[in-house]
């Protein structure tokens, strides 16, 4: 009897340290967008409150990865299709601060606080006519990403700062979806950027 109490105590042990270790591993990964400023970033920063628990991992909103085939669910883009933070699809009534942006040649970079071997990062956007009054799908964006590198497996350092060209002709407001490719993994990262033009 003594031993079998001894072993279902390891045993839990075991199961408690081991949440531990997994919640300490996801807490320090991975990467979001700071230019233009993401979602996650305002509720890290403070700028949006009311965000739940994505204002301490911003870094976190992964989900499955050949986004637009695959992927996030629409309606759950904006937070990689974690429930947890669902406070990233919420519309806000169209209120997300939105950052300047126009055609032409801008920097992009991201945060990445743990480093991936690496496809790609890509950057989608909206069409014409979108307000973000209701949850990001795919039908709300561009079928094809407007801009793509390639990183053919490399692992990036903590900053990457891509050089894009953002298409001509919008207006407005808009949200750019940037969307950082695993390479050896079945995931990928998402970010979302309110942007006015």
């Amino acid at each position: 009897m003594p031993a079998t109490r001894t072993k279902r105590g390891i045993g839990i042990l075991a199961l408690a340290l081991s949440s531990m270790l997994f919640s300490v591993f996801v807490a320090d990964a991975h990467g979001y967008t700071t230019a233009p400023v993401s979602r996650q970033m305002y509720c890290a920063d403070g700028t949006v409150t009311n965000c739940g628990e994505i204002q301490w991992e911003p870094q976190s909103v992964e989900g499955p990865k050949s986004f637009p085939k695959a992927g996030p669910r629409d309606g759950t883009i904006c937070s990689g299709g974690l429930s947890r933070f669902s406070q990233l699809d919420d519309p806000r009534g169209g209120k997300w601060p939105t950052g300047a942006v126009t055609a032409g040649t801008a920097t992009f970079t991201w945060r990445l606080t743990a480093m991936h071997a690496t496809t790609s990062f890509r950057y989608f956007i909206t069409k014409d006519g979108w307000t973000g009054t209701k949850p990001l799908t795919r039908a709300d964006l561009e079928p094809q990403p407007f801009f793509t590198k390639n990183w053919n497996g490399r692992q990036p350092g903590s900053t990457v700062t891509d050089t894009v060209t953002v298409p001509s002709g919008k207006t407005g407001r808009h949200l750019i979806l940037g969307v950082w490719d695993i390479a050896d993994t079945g995931n990928a990262f998402y970010s979302c950027s309110d942007v006015r033009f």
